[in-house]
């Protein structure tokens, strides 16, 4: 790990509905260095998805500062916002995110075109990148045509297509199985190691073992923050559950 990537001081977000201010985040100072991989946990309302919506450029801060690679980006405007998104923060969604119509490799070229480049570079681009997730033999598939296992990939592909400084996932596991889960956290595990920074929001706390830091939320503050002691290695679990399948079909 180098300097920090990620940095938070006082960070603060209110909502307003109606005549009520909604705190959703709290006076949140946090460090993310180049390299981790930190799962971010916590009920619903503790201030993970705000969190994550700010770390994400989708949302300014109402006070506090959000440093990106040490520059201060917290009161930029939404057109500034989209474009440091678009180059440097990959986004993977419980729900996949893609065009319907369009064929997987026109799906990750998706944010190459979005950056100006032209249709061909993007399409190049976007190969590279589903060769990198095991699918370059699915480039030319629409999203119905392919397992919920494989749009993901897709997704992760296209995250992955602009070389960002930080893959932001949201449930990423939340509607697969448990083994296509697990197949997910092997590759999320592979980019880490590759020197890529991985942020996983999860309700799930297996999915969380994975990471190597747990930063868990509550009423919009950081209740605790701790290295994870037994990590889980997802494609050892990935392996003895392919085993554990194969002894009970052959029963």
């Amino acid at each position: 790990m180098t300097g920090a990537l990620i940095e938070t001081r006082g960070l603060s977000r209110d909502y307003q509905l109606g005549d009520t201010t909604v705190r959703a985040l709290r006076d949140v100072d946090l460090k993310i260095a180049a390299g981790e991989f930190v799962a971010v946990m916590g009920p619903s309302g503790s201030g993970k998805s705000t969190f994550m919506n700010l770390i994400g450029c989708l949302d300014r801060p109402t006070s506090g500062h959000y440093f990106l690679e040490g520059a201060d980006i917290s009161q930029l405007d939404r057109d500034a916002l989209a474009n440091i998104r678009n180059a440097k923060v990959g986004f993977v969604f419980q729900t996949f995110s893609l065009l319907p119509r369009t064929s997987a490799v026109d799906n990750v070229a998706m944010p190459v075109l979005y950056g100006g480049k032209s249709g061909r570079v993007g399409r190049k681009m976007a190969l590279t990148k589903l060769e990198a997730v095991g699918l370059s033999d699915r480039a030319s598939h629409h999203p119905a045509q392919l397992s919920g296992g494989q749009q993901q990939r897709v997704a992760i592909a296209r995250a992955l297509v602009n070389d960002p400084v930080l893959i932001l996932a949201d449930e990423p596991t939340g509607a697969l199985d448990t083994r296509t889960g697990l197949e997910i956290m092997t590759l999320f595990q592979d980019l880490n190691r590759q020197g890529i920074t991985v942020v996983v929001v999860t309700h799930d706390a297996d999915i969380a073992r994975h990471a190597k830091r747990i930063v868990t939320f509550r009423d919009g503050r950081v209740q605790t923050d701790e290295a994870v002691t037994d990590r889980a290695d997802a494609r050892t679990e990935l392996a003895n559950l392919v085993d554990a399948d194969a002894r009970e079909a052959a029963q």
